[in-house]
């Protein structure tokens, strides 16, 4: 008997290492959420047709695109843009709404741009906008709700869809206002 009682705290180290282990490498196969492209299946591009931001002119990214390893598996479907509350939302390319009201007790505004297949989501939002609107970039779609955001400030989530697939909407915007930088006065010679 005494043999056993001995080899039981050996077995449970043992046990207490390998889930150990087993719980690192899944974090560590976890920590890549980007999905990897189909095989032979070339990734349809976005294109860059945003005229401007959805708020302010070069707002801050609180939280950026991290697409789900599985349809259902953890990321994040869209950015996350700081702004205050009561701010203006604006279509950042000319569409369709196509939905605007509420989904889970927080406010949605649903865009499909025109000439694509692509439709963009704005979230906590208090539509200005009604279903079958026609909208023109830089047109008031809505203002940020005080509540309903998951970010630890005021944000408004921007989002982008191809059929049931999200995207980066980052990518819509072209290189020139992504990168904008501070204007920079030079002297006059």
């Amino acid at each position: 008997m005494r043999t056993r009682r001995r080899d039981l705290p050996a077995r449970a180290a043992l046990t207490l290492l390998l889930g150990l282990l087993l719980t690192l490498l899944t974090c560590a196969a976890r920590a890549n959420d980007s999905p990897p492209p189909a095989p032979g299946v070339p990734t349809p591009s976005v294109p860059a047709i945003a005229r401007l931001w959805p708020v302010g002119s070069h707002p801050l990214v609180l939280r950026g695109w991290e697409p789900p390893a599985t349809v259902y598996g953890r990321g994040h479907r869209g950015v996350d843009l700081a702004t205050p509350a009561g701010a203006e939302v604006r279509a950042v390319a000319p569409g369709q709404v196509s939905f605007a009201g509420r989904v889970a007790g927080r406010g949605v505004v649903t865009v499909e741009l025109t000439g694509t297949d692509l439709r963009t989501t704005y979230e906590p939002v208090t539509a200005t906008v009604k279903k079958g609107d026609e909208v023109e970039p830089g047109e008031v779609v809505g203002t940020v709700e005080i509540t309903g955001s998951h970010c630890a400030t005021t944000c408004v989530h921007w989002g982008l869809l191809r059929g049931e697939t999200y995207l980066n909407p980052l990518e819509l915007l072209p290189p020139w206002l992504l990168n904008r930088g501070p204007s920079r006065l030079l002297p006059v010679l």
